[in-house]
């Protein structure tokens, strides 16, 4: 499977089956980190962690805390296409790791970054 990445008008193409999303809370200030695999049905949410609570972040009833980490599994189906809009109130943006390496995106407010499983010819699925 591969992944497109479609940001500023752009599509970029990272042959991947799986992947880290992580980024800052704009409030408390504190990590959050999710791991995906990606599928031909969509995006499939497989782990999520916290680093800490507060202010609209508060782990789901399951989590378990490791490290320093509320970590949590959460059961939906898989994601047609992932949306991130930066609000530029962190300074970063979004970080996107893969076995390979990783990449920021979003740094500047009201950028728009989406994330969706590639169709076959390699380019962003139809809307």
């Amino acid at each position: 499977m591969s992944l497109c990445i479609v940001a500023a008008g752009k599509t970029m193409t990272l042959a991947v089956a799986a992947f880290t999303l992580s980024w800052t809370h704009s409030v408390e200030k504190t990590q959050w980190q999710e791991d995906w695999k990606v599928l031909p049905s969509g995006l499939q949410l497989v782990e999520a962690r916290i680093k800490g609570s507060g202010a609209g972040m508060e782990p789901p009833q399951g989590s378990a805390l490791r490290d320093g980490w509320w970590v949590y599994a959460l059961r939906v189906g898989p994601q047609r296409r992932l949306v991130l809009a930066a609000s530029g109130a962190t300074g970063l943006g979004w970080t996107l790791c893969t076995a390979q390496d990783c990449r920021e995106f979003g740094k500047v407010a009201g950028d728009t970054i989406s994330l969706e499983p590639c169709g076959s010819e390699g380019s962003s699925q139809p809307r």
